[in-house]
C-alpha cells in the first residue's frame, strides 16, 4: 500500500532545525520534506504522524492545527542511547468528511503495522483513536485499548463520532475486535455513575486519578495494551494549557512523561497517540514542549524494551502457584530478566483469546493471592476469557 495520504512537514520546521545542534534529535530523524521527499521506510522502527483534523473535538475547536510547534520542540531535544530508526511521515490532512480522514488514518496505520513500524500520532481530536482501532481489523486478533483521560468519552452509539463518543463505537460496532479497555486517570465528577457502572459490568478497568498518582501502578496496565490514546486534557491546566477542556486537577508533567515511558517499554504496544492539542491556547509553547517530551520518553521506552513477554517458552521464569481455594489455583510467572510478573488463566488451546491468557500484574497481586484474595485484574480477565 502506498503512503499517498501524507503531506510534507512545513519548511519552517526544516529552517528551525538548521539552527539546532547537529547532535539534536531532528538531525537523526528521516523526515518527509519538500526537498527530500517521502522517507525510505527500510529499517524504520517508529514513525511520527500528524493528523490535522479536529472536527470531532468537543468544545476544543482548533486542535489539529499548527503541529509544527510540537515538531520544532521535538527536533530540539537530544536523543538517548537509542538503537531505533525514526521517521517523520508528515501530516494526514483533513479529508472532505471525517470518514475520509478516518479511512486515511486507518489505512496508513495498517500499512505501518504490517511493516512492524510503531506509529506515534500527534494532533487532532481524540476520536481519531477510533480510526487507529479500526486499523487493526486486518490483523484478525482482539486488541486492548488504554486511554489516559479524565473522561471515558463513551457517549451514545447513535451519536456522530466525536471526541466525547468514540468509545461507544469501539465497543459496539462490528467487527468487534476489542478485548479490554482501560482508563487511566479518570476524574469521577466528569463521568456519570451510569458510565462508571457500565465499565464495571463490561469487566473493563478504570483507575481514578488518585489511584495512579503512584505511576508505577501504570506499568502492568500498559504492558497489556496494544493501542494507547492520550488526551492532553488529562494533564492539569497549569502544566498544559493548550486544551479548552483542561482542568485544575490532572497529571503533572513528569507523571505523564513517566506514563508515556511505560507505554514505550511495553512489548505489546504497537501504536501511541496524543490528541486534543490546541495551539491557540498554548502559553510560550509550553504544551508543545510537554508533548515533545512525552514522545521522547515513549521512544526512550521502546529502546528499553526487555522483550520478556513469555509468548512461547517459560524456561526463564520463576513459577509460583497459589491456591485461592482447594481447587482454584493461579499460576504466577516472574521474569528472571526484568523481574516483572504475570498471572495465567487456563484456556482451551483453540481459544481465540489465547494471546490474553497471561495477564500482566505486579508483586502486590501475588501478595493478595497469598492472602486468598482474588486479584481484580485476574477476575475481570477470567470473566471475558471463559
Amino acid at each position: 500500500m502506498s503512503f499517498n495520504f501524507f503531506t510534507p512537514i512545513k519548511s519552517t520546521v526544516v529552517a528551525h532545525l538548521m539552527s539546532q545542534s547537529a547532535a539534536s534529535l531532528g538531525h537523526k530523524i528521516e523526515a518527509y520534506t519538500l526537498e527530500n521527499g517521502f522517507p525510505d521506510l527500510s529499517g524504520v522502527n517508529i514513525a511520527v504522524i500528524g493528523v490535522k483534523d479536529g472536527r470531532g473535538a468537543n468544545e476544543n475547536e482548533g486542535c489539529g492545527e499548527e503541529l509544527q510547534y510540537i515538531r520544532e520542540k521535538l527536533y530540539e531535544l537530544f536523543p538517548g542511547n537509542w538503537h531505533t530508526k525514526i521517521a517523520d511521515l508528515g501530516n494526514i490532512e483533513q479529508g472532505s468528511t471525517p470518514k475520509d480522514t478516518c479511512f486515511a488514518v486507518a489505512s496508513s496505520i495498517e500499512a505501518l503495522l504490517k511493516k512492524n513500524i510503531i506509529p506515534i500520532l500527534i494532533g487532532g481530536s481524540q476520536d481519531i483513536t477510533y480510526a487507529n482501532y479500526r486499523s487493526y481489523d486486518s490483523l484478525e486478533q482482539t486488541v486492548n485499548l488504554v486511554s489516559v483521560d479524565s473522561r471515558f468519552d463513551i457517549g451514545s452509539i447513535d451519536e456522530e463520532l466525536s471526541s466525547k463518543s468514540f468509545l461507544s463505537k469501539v465497543i459496539m460496532e462490528q467487527p468487534n475486535n476489542l478485548f479490554n479497555y482501560s482508563n487511566i486517570g479518570y476524574q469521577t465528577y466528569f463521568n456519570s455513575q451510569d458510565e462508571i457502572q457500565l465499565l464495571d459490568k463490561l469487566y473493563f478497568d478504570a483507575f481514578r486519578l488518585g489511584e495512579v498518582k503512584d505511576v508505577t501502578l501504570v506499568e502492568p496496565i500498559m504492558r497489556d495494551a496494544d493501542i494507547v490514546s492520550v488526551d492532553i486534557g488529562c494533564v492539569r491546566q497549569s502544566e498544559a494549557p493548550a486544551n479548552n477542556n483542561a482542568s485544575p486537577n490532572g497529571f503533572y508533567g513528569e507523571e505523564i512523561c513517566a506514563i508515556a515511558r511505560y507505554a514505550g517499554i511495553s512489548d505489546k504496544v504497537t501504536s501511541f497517540g496524543i490528541y486534543e492539542y490546541n495551539h491557540r491556547l498554548d502559553s510560550n509553547n509550553q504544551t508543545a514542549s510537554l508533548i515533545a517530551q512525552m514522545i521522547w520518553y515513549f521512544i526512550e521506552g521502546v529502546n528499553a524494551r526487555a522483550k520478556d513477554y513469555p509468548f512461547v517458552t517459560k524456561e526463564n521464569y520463576q513459577k509460583f502457584t497459589v491456591l485461592l481455594s482447594d481447587d482454584d489455583p493461579i499460576n504466577f510467572y516472574k521474569s528472571d530478566k526484568s523481574g516483572r510478573w504475570w498471572m495465567e488463566i487456563n484456556l482451551i488451546s483453540n481459544n481465540k483469546h489465547k494471546r490474553h491468557a497471561l495477564i500482566p500484574c505486579n508483586y502486590k497481586d501475588y501478595e493478595q493471592a497469598l492472602k486468598r484474595k482474588m486479584p481484580d485484574r485476574w477476575f475481570k480477565a477470567q470473566q471475558k476469557l471463559v
